[in-house]
């Protein structure tokens, strides 16, 4: 650990593990969640995404305390069809939920061509890239999508009735980091508008309405509000589609269902995912190497002409974090450094 210049904390990869796992365990997770939570934190800090680093620190010591998540919680896998898994979450995090299923689903995936996995009844604050960055990683093509409480306004009203209801992809790309994008279906995560009310900036008039339903730069305002769609119409209509696959479809919580489970406590969501990972050598056979040769002729066309593929700024962030460590902000850490560690 060391002192940037502009005043931040500098910390190497490994110290932001250890820290979030000891804060975790201080917080009074088992120790299998916890390494499995603090891996996503350390993903976020490390590529970039610092409103899905060990900022959710915060969040996750916010719900273990306030009752919203089963601290030991075992994850229970069963196959309810030959191509698809479920994992009971138990009330726990997603993350060790995902991690006790992923390595059945992409079995499955490889024997069947495609197959899909439902996390059932798990606590929801992190990215969903880290998943299907790991399931491409392996060679498969996948997709999430998890709803979460109701924030968000339908485009055309000002009550929230969505999540802000994220969609991930993942595309395996010979010889290098996978295509990978996660992308909230609302204007903007909502970690982001914590952010900035932490900093005291405005927010643009388009990320949500206050109480009353208007237009708002107050983030405090907004959290307290509805945030918006992205791209008006469009973004509700996916939006409402995760919903759909996320919940009724697996058998799980609508954004609307999970914040009335949560009872006020101000805890993250509670609910299901659905992750769907296809194998190409399914479709393609013994072609595989030839098609995918193909799909990097258009990422190429897209480069070329100096179009950023979705990813790039992430990986290019993932180096430098991983010669130089990172920097946090000098009141998240000290706010961190208040919360209880344990060992």
């Amino acid at each position: 650990m060391s002192e940037d210049q502009a005043g931040g904390v500098r910390l190497t990869l490994d110290e932001v593990r250890t820290l979030a796992r000891a804060v975790l365990l201080g917080a009074g997770l088992s120790r299998d969640h916890a390494v499995a939570v603090a891996e996503t934190m350390v993903a976020g800090e490390r590529d970039g995404c610092t409103s899905h680093g060990i900022y959710r620190l915060l969040v996750a010591a916010n719900s273990i305390a306030r009752g919203v998540v089963a601290t030991d919680a075992v994850p229970v896998v069963s196959e309810p069809a030959r191509a698809l898994v479920k994992v009971d979450g138990g009330g726990g995090f997603a993350q060790l939920a995902f991690e006790r299923g992923r390595g059945l689903l992409a079995e499955k995936a490889r024997n069947y061509g495609i197959a899909a996995m439902a996390l059932n009844n798990v606590v929801h604050f992190a990215a969903l890239w880290p998943e299907v960055e790991t399931l491409a990683s392996e060679g498969l093509v996948a997709l999430a999508f998890t709803p979460s409480h109701a924030w968000v306004a339908p485009a055309g009203g000002t009550e929230p009735v969505f999540g802000t209801n994220p969609i991930a992809f993942g595309w395996p790309r010979p010889g290098g980091h996978p295509f990978v994008f996660d992308f909230a279906t609302s204007a903007v995560a909502r970690g982001e508008i914590e952010l900035h009310r932490r900093a005291g900036k405005p927010v643009p008039d388009d990320w949500g309405y206050d109480a009353n339903g208007q237009s708002t730069t107050d983030a405090e305002a907004v959290l307290a509000g509805a945030m918006r769609t992205f791209g008006g119409h469009k973004g509700s209509a996916l939006a409402a589609m995760v919903e759909l696959l996320a919940g009724p479809l697996i058998g799980d919580m609508t954004s609307r269902e999970s914040i009335a489970a949560d009872r006020g406590r101000g805890g993250s969501p509670i609910g299901g995912e659905l992750i769907v990972a296809i194998d190409p050598v399914g479709f393609l056979g013994d072609a595989v190497t030839e098609h995918l040769a193909r799909a990097e002729a258009m990422f190429d066309a897209i480069e070329g002409q100096g179009a950023r593929l979705p990813s790039q700024r992430r990986y290019a962030a993932r180096d430098r974090s991983l010669a130089d460590g990172v920097v946090i902000a000098p009141a998240l850490y000290r706010d961190i450094m208040t919360l209880p560690q344990g060992e």
